[in-house]
């Protein structure tokens, strides 16, 4: 009976602490300006969780063009835990805690994209869409949770958020200790060519040829696939207007090797010559859903278009081995794959910044940890190694896009992972 009245007090001890640490927190919160909260539901392992609005200026450098609020969720584990700040590269729907907030037992802080989802003003104005902007907002949100969590802070994306991450630290660099970028690519230019050196290396002579030669076979049984593609289409309640619907099957067609390699597809799932035309159409809507160009996807992807367009890099279409099979499409260029806001023109200006970030990376660019899959297409945009910082790399042999993470190190890879986050943090990891 006495041991059974020593836990029951052990008990209201622990939830007594934990009701009282969650209201210090909202007091803490409360105070900070440019803030407001609502508490919501409470990830497995955390103490509680809250969506903040952070009011933001559209213009850092100039307030007076108005303000816009920016959706973060907090999911808080203890004020002496360390801090992880994600810095989406798109919207953000949900609270959901990421692998590395597991891995260093750490609070959370996840930023939805400015001018994606709910942080949007109600007229978007592209011309503060840019990575100065951006950056800023998140050194904002940085320095007004830096109040409440004074540990160590990691910055950590996927993705275009993973490049957002390292854009992030290249603006300001004592912002957090530690950077730890997913698959991101950092491009060197308008249309990075890296990637088409990418498609003739990667894999087999015998899986590339194979590819190249499904995509050839789709283009010639054009008049017997389109029909199931826009019946499909009609399914998925899809329209094209922003391409046509011949646009967009070919630009699936030429996006297909990309997202062969992006996502792991298998070369054993590539149809026969004298496969059906129904499972032909069925393979190319699994690796490459021709949905990807419709007006619903351009509109929900419109910020990051534009980005790339404007400020970010992207990459383009080789034609060469096709041009006599594609008939929407225009055959003097590669068509680019950044597919601006109602087709608005928009000028490059990316070239002198992505040139400085390189050479930051290559000379400055220390306590990074980057994670990059062998088989991922992004993975020919990534940051180059350098000998010249304290960073690691991470290249998961066989990983896509979708499995280059920590779960999946190997013994010797979660060692090395583990050595340096206790030589940059102070922190054992099990």
């Amino acid at each position: 009976m006495k041991r059974y009245s020593i836990i029951l007090l052990f008990s209201f001890i622990c939830f007594t602490k934990l009701i009282a640490q969650s209201a210090s927190l909202e007091t803490l919160l409360f105070e900070l300006p440019d803030v407001s909260f609502e508490k919501i539901e409470t990830p497995e392992g955390y103490q509680s969780a809250y969506m903040l609005k952070v009011k933001q200026p559209i213009d850092h450098s100039d307030t007076s063009k108005g303000y816009f609020h920016q959706k973060v969720y907090l999911s808080h584990l203890s004020f002496d835990a360390p801090s992880v700040i994600i810095t989406q590269g798109y919207t953000k729907n949900s609270n959901s805690i990421f692998e590395l907030s597991r891995v260093l037992k750490a609070n959370q802080i996840d930023v939805e994209h400015r001018y994606f989802g709910d942080s949007s003003p109600k007229e978007i104005d592209y011309d503060y869409l840019n990575l100065k902007q951006v950056t800023a907002d998140l050194h904002h949100i940085r320095t007004l949770l830096g109040n409440i969590y004074k540990n160590k802070w990691v910055s950590t994306g996927v993705s275009k958020g993973g490049s957002t991450t390292v854009f992030y630290r290249y603006f300001y660099p004592e912002d957090v200790d530690v950077s730890v970028p997913y698959v991101a690519p950092i491009n060197n230019s308008f249309e990075d060519k890296r990637i088409y050196k990418f498609f003739d290396t990667i894999g087999t002579a015998k899986c590339r040829n194979k590819i190249q030669n499904f995509q050839k076979d789709i283009l010639k049984n054009r008049e017997e696939i389109l029909p199931l593609l826009k019946f499909y289409s009609l399914g998925r309640n899809v329209h094209y207007s922003y391409l046509s619907l011949e646009e967009a099957f070919e630009l699936t067609v030429l996006e297909y090797p990309f997202s062969f390699w992006q996502w792991g597809t298998s070369c054993e799932d590539i149809p026969f010559k004298n496969a059906s035309i129904e499972d032909k159409t069925k393979h190319l809507i699994k690796v490459c859903d021709m949905s990807f160009f419709a007006d619903e996807t351009m509109t929900k992807y419109a910020s990051h278009y534009y980005q790339s367009a404007e400020e970010f890099g992207y990459y383009g279409y080789e034609t060469k081995d096709f041009k006599k099979l594609l008939k929407a499409l225009p055959k003097g260029k590669n068509p680019h794959a950044a597919f601006t806001p109602n087709h608005m023109k928009v000028p490059f200006k990316g070239d002198e910044l992505l040139s400085d970030v390189s050479k930051w990376l290559k000379k400055k660019g220390d306590h990074f940890i980057y994670i990059y899959g062998g088989n991922d297409t992004w993975s020919a945009t990534g940051v180059p190694k350098s000998k010249s910082v304290d960073s690691q790399w991470f290249v998961l042999k066989g990983k896509h896009h979708g499995n280059a993470r920590i779960k999946n190190f190997t013994d010797s890879e979660r060692a090395r992972f583990n050595k340096t986050i206790n030589d940059w943090l102070g922190l054992e990891l099990e």
